[in-house]
């Protein structure tokens, strides 16, 4: 798997600035926006970093997502080892999600994500 090059902007005699070399996304890159792009997975992660929760509880927090979708994204998330599903014996036998220590791992990253948004919703609506 070739690693992606860092491209800088290199500035010529002009003082204008071009990309010098190839764009490069990396594999891994990749294939994390194709887990983390689907509808839907931002806002389960963004829960789930508030702690486990049953699946009624993200069904009713996320209005629009249906409950097969819901399971569609899960087992995504559960193949990408970035949420698990923990048992519990009942009766009734109930299911909870949370997030794994590499989904743990978004958590910075997810963090921002929502700061970032609460900014740009601030200045839609102040416009």
């Amino acid at each position: 798997m070739a690693k992606a090059q860092k491209v800088t902007p290199v500035e010529d005699n002009t003082g204008s600035t071009e990309r010098k070399g190839p764009l490069v996304l990396a594999a891994s890159v990749a294939r994390g926006c194709e887990v983390l792009g689907k509808r839907w997975t931002p806002q389960l992660l963004v829960l789930l970093l508030q702690g486990p929760a049953r699946f009624s509880v993200l069904v009713a927090a996320v209005p629009g997502l249906s409950r097969r979708v819901m399971t569609e994204r899960l087992r995504e998330l559960q193949d990408a080892r970035l949420v698990e599903r923990i048992v519990e014996p009942g009766p009734p036998i109930t299911s909870t999600y949370g997030l794994t220590a590499e989904g743990e791992q978004l958590r910075p990253a997810l963090e921002e994500l929502c700061s970032w948004a609460e900014r740009w919703d601030r200045t839609l609506n102040a416009s």
